[in-house]
């Protein structure tokens, strides 16, 4: 499951980054890590802690709750 979560996450701060027309290089220098790791994110393979997601929501402009939109939607079923 939290593979999922982290792909979401990741998938959601790239729509918001695109629609902002900021390059993973801008993202990076106004949250301080560098553009490899905003990859990392978008991507899914590199957790994203509750402090860089705070920093992340605040230079992206959305609550930090818009990177879990839909998200129960894509849960998987539990037999």
């Amino acid at each position: 499951m939290d593979i999922h979560i982290d792909a979401h996450i990741g998938n959601r701060l790239r729509r918001r980054r695109m629609l902002l027309r900021l390059t993973q290089r801008q993202l990076a220098v106004a949250i301080g890590v560098r553009f490899q790791q905003i990859q990392k994110y978008e991507f899914g393979s590199n957790k994203i802690s509750a402090s860089r997601l705070w920093l992340i929501a605040k230079a992206l402009d959305v609550p930090v709750g818009y990177f879990f939109e839909g998200l129960e939607s894509r849960r998987p079923q539990v037999a």
